[in-house]
């Protein structure tokens, strides 16, 4: 079985996997980052180079307050844990996303794990965080036009491979795979740029109940496809 390079993850379906237990969207939440840590090390021992999950996206500000504070705690949480968890593992971890809108205690967390495991040779583990897809080619633009008006960059140069440098993913491959759980089939706006040849997997599993078996069972869909690059 051919295993992808690099696999994507949304993760959905904490909350019902919580509303269906009768417990609070949190205790699914918390399930979901277990579920996280078990699938980067099966993923990592079936041969997966590179693994990027969508935690928290631009949009999910807009949820609840009390449902967002509780998110941000059990992300304060899981830097510890995944500082611990990439040394045992001998994973990097790499932070997507617009980080400057988090809190300055999470901002420092994640600068002292990403030095922390830099040099590690394990799984590339990539977590979005307060990411969306345009807000990311925005933001690219932005720093590519910067370069442009600073004489680092010639009109002639901008072009995708050159404009790729500018993305949070610089020098990660793109996905080969991406895996949706709980039902929905959409990609909301996470990897825009990056996704534009890659298979995409939808299951009705929720992402806390997402194992090995259902991990194997993408990797067989992704077998089955004829890859294809460009128009037809």
């Amino acid at each position: 079985m051919k295993i992808p390079e690099h696999i994507a993850i949304i993760l959905d379906g904490n909350g019902r996997w919580a509303k269906k237990k009768r417990m609070p969207r949190n205790y699914g939440h918390a399930q979901g980052s277990k579920t996280v840590e078990k699938i980067c090390e099966e993923a990592y021992r079936m041969g997966v180079k590179y693994l990027t999950v969508y935690a928290f996206s631009t949009e999910n500000w807009s949820r609840p307050r009390d449902e967002v504070d509780a998110l941000m705690k059990l992300l304060r949480n899981y830097m510890k844990d995944c500082l611990k968890t990439s040394s045992k593992n001998n994973m990097k971890v790499r932070i997507l996303g617009d980080i400057s809108k988090l809190g300055e205690d999470i901002k420092t967390s994640i600068i002292e794990l990403e030095e922390a495991s830099a040099e590690n040779t394990g799984l590339n583990f990539q977590v979005a965080l307060n990411y969306g897809g345009r807000d990311e080619i925005l933001r690219g633009a932005k720093k590519m036009a910067e370069a442009y008006k600073a004489g680092l960059i010639s009109l002639d140069e901008i072009d995708e491979s050159n404009f790729f440098r500018y993305l949070d993913t610089k020098g990660i491959p793109d996905p080969d795979l991406l895996i949706r759980t709980s039902g929905e089939q959409r990609i909301s706006n996470f990897l825009l740029w990056q996704l534009a040849y890659t298979e995409f997997y939808f299951t009705d599993t929720l992402w806390p109940d997402f194992t090995k078996e259902e991990l194997m069972k993408a990797f067989q869909y992704y077998n089955s496809r004829n890859r294809r690059f460009g128009a037809v």
